[in-house]
């Protein structure tokens, strides 16, 4: 079981324009067309196209499953314990602080966890998402609670949000055959609650025990550094959008995570730009994942 939970994939998108959003999807977060107001002091030079070089390739082998055009389904985690040691050590100190997990809507999850057993995580979304699997957190997840077998499922799209995966039976045809007992919903690109709430529905319709953790946006190219601009970001857990979806959470039985604020937090405490932290003028690097990894690992824990 430990080596399946380790299969992975490279997902190393080639060379990650497979994870912008097409241009209907496109708007002043998930694309580098429109790379924000953080370029004015920026003290790194993005490509004009593509990423920067990875300092941390995933050095964990791939494995990906069929789907259709746009779509990408894959394992993870996609690093090692060995390389995520490597990467937090080289990661500037920051501060932040996660809201306490009550648990009240995670309660299989968290039996499973402790007390063992396989778990079926699955991640719905888009790049952000992605990038968030992509920092290997599941298996820090897996050395916290060791009774548990964890077995992790990806299912994304470039600027994939919910209006995506509501439609053509995608949620019948490629999550409910998976059986996940949780379910992550989250990015940058999500278009609105309804979208998510029929999401819910589906997933809930063929999985009456599903539990879901709803959490909000990081990184795209609203500056961390300004309050003001990041709680109106459309993605924001700090402004409309996070009031929006902690009520969904409430009213659907759901756990939510707002990773804005956190994500903020440790940024701005390491007095750094915040491109630090990108490899482009959206996306995280692997320090940026990291950041994200260590707000879901607090957020899991029972110390939370």
């Amino acid at each position: 079981m430990l080596k399946k939970i380790l299969l992975t994939t490279l997902l190393i998108l080639p060379p990650l324009s497979a994870q912008d959003a097409k241009p209907e999807d496109r708007n002043d977060v998930n694309t580098a067309a429109k790379p924000g107001d953080m370029m004015a002091d920026s003290p790194i030079q993005f490509p004009a196209k593509g990423a920067l070089p990875a300092k941390f390739p995933p050095d964990l082998k791939a494995q990906s499953f069929p789907t259709e055009t746009d779509y990408f389904i894959s394992s993870s985690p996609c690093r090692s314990l060995a390389q995520i040691e490597q990467i937090q050590a080289a990661m500037p100190d920051g501060k932040f602080h996660v809201p306490g997990n009550d648990w009240n809507h995670l309660t299989r999850t968290l039996q499973l966890l402790t007390e063992g057993g396989e778990l079926r995580l699955l991640a719905l979304g888009d790049s952000i998402v992605n990038d968030t699997m992509r920092s290997g957190w599941v298996a820090k997840l897996s050395h916290a609670y060791p009774k548990a077998q964890i077995e992790t499922t990806l299912y994304v799209r470039g600027g994939g949000n919910c209006g995506h995966f509501k439609q053509e039976d995608r949620i019948a045809k490629n999550v409910l055959p998976r059986k996940p007992h949780l379910v992550l919903i989250g990015g940058i690109s999500q278009r609105g609650i309804d979208d998510t709430r029929e999401v819910i529905r589906q997933l809930r319709a063929g999985l009456p025990e599903v539990e879901i953790l709803l959490f909000t946006g990081t990184f795209g190219t609203t500056d961390p550094r300004n309050p003001e601009a990041l709680s109106q970001a459309p993605h924001s857990g700090t402004g409309t959008y996070g009031k929006e979806l902690q009520s969904l959470a409430a009213e659907t039985s759901c756990a939510y995570l707002d990773m804005t604020t956190p994500w903020s937090q440790y940024v701005i405490s390491t007095g750094l730009h915040p491109h630090h932290f990108y490899r482009d003028a959206v996306h995280a690097n692997a320090l940026g994942e990291q950041i994200l990894s260590k707000i879901l690992i607090r957020f899991l824990s029972m110390e939370s």
